[in-house]
């Protein structure tokens, strides 16, 4: 990413591990790495994809980025600002443009509330206008997301789950908000609808210079939708880069697995493509392995791969690319495209 572009969020070695205890006096059992050492930059107005198996952390890391979870260590800079160590009135100011929107629109919406309350309800969180405005900017949203204004007044029961998200989607902007989660927002969602609630998000980000943080595991709305792509494994980034990057030259062995299990529409560039079968299982956050965490799986593998932990770094050599990868001999899989 050009340094032109002008970062609104940093995350900076950021950790969230999860305790296990036991007997009366909560003694730790266990530990679970969720998210266990991660920085990125995420710029204004862009779309930042992260994938990766389920229970790799992606949903972890997005919940800490935006305050719902604290994290374990690290920190997040929303606008150069740390979002943990201001004082209470000044983090509730923060979070007030960090939203999000969640994976499943029938439990996100509570079904004791009307439409309007759900959409309103942040607004009165944060002291948002009086009770007027409040009505008038949810019949606005409501119009905005595609919906009509007379459907403030029924309950999330009465929507199919396109509409539900579409709900969603206007409770998240309802506090102005300019950086948006979008926890697998269309992975619930019937296939003709995804593209809908897709365009969207894409016409919204355009309207209203919105930054997201995209996560989800279908890898073909990912590139549709993201400006770029960052790989996530057993909580750690493995590989970073612009979209067109990754999927047109991925430079770990993960991406390879991940992106050779997608069907190639275009038969020019199907014929030959070899899926490559990751052997064994995801292993368990508890006691994730020594050194590369994807080495037990890795057909590349050597000695190195289990001792040391390999940086995320750029291997090419126009270093202007800005594609990443933790893999000691990623320079191996780098294409020469001209």
């Amino acid at each position: 990413m050009s340094d032109k572009k002008e970062k609104l969020l940093e995350i900076k070695e950021l950790k969230k591990h999860f305790y296990i205890t036991r007997g009366l006096l909560g003694r730790t059992k266990s530990t679970v790495y969720a998210v266990d050492g991660i920085t990125l930059d995420i710029y204004k107005g862009e779309t930042l994809g992260l994938v990766g198996e389920s229970g790799c952390g992606k949903t972890t890391t997005g919940r800490v980025v935006i305050g719902l979870d604290d994290p374990t260590e690290g920190r997040v800079l929303y606008d150069s600002q740390d979002i943990q160590s201001h004082k209470k009135n000044d983090i509730k100011k923060l979070k007030k443009s960090m939203q999000i929107i969640f994976q499943d629109p029938y439990s996100s919406l509570d079904p004791r509330k009307t439409v309007g309350s759900i959409i309103e309800e942040p607004m009165e969180v944060h002291k948002i206008g009086d009770s007027l405005y409040r009505k008038n900017r949810a019949i606005e949203l409501m119009e905005t997301v595609g919906l009509q204004p007379e459907h403030l007044f029924r309950y999330p029961h009465e929507f199919s789950g396109g509409q539900r998200q579409r709900i969603g989607i206007a409770r998240a902007l309802s506090t102005d908000a300019d950086f948006i989660v979008c926890d697998e927002p269309v992975s619930a969602l019937d296939v003709s609808i995804q593209s809908q609630i897709l365009n969207l998000l894409v016409d919204l980000q355009k309207k209203m210079q919105l930054t997201y943080l995209f996560i989800a595991h279908n890898l073909g709305v990912v590139r549709y939708i993201s400006d770029r792509v960052a790989v996530m494994y057993l909580g750690k980034i493995i590989e970073l880069g612009y979209t067109n990057d990754i999927f047109r030259n991925p430079i770990h062995p993960y991406t390879q697995a991940l992106l050779s299990s997608v069907p190639d529409p275009d038969p020019r560039t199907a014929k030959g493509q070899q899926e490559v079968i990751l052997e064994g299982e995801v292993p368990n956050p508890v006691n994730p392995p020594s050194g590369c965490r994807f080495h037990p799986r890795c057909r590349f593998a050597q000695d190195i791969c289990s001792r040391e932990v390999p940086d995320l770094l750029n291997y090419h050599k126009d270093k202007e690319n800005n594609h990443l990868s933790a893999c000691f001999f990623s320079e191996n899989f780098i294409k020469d495209e001209n």
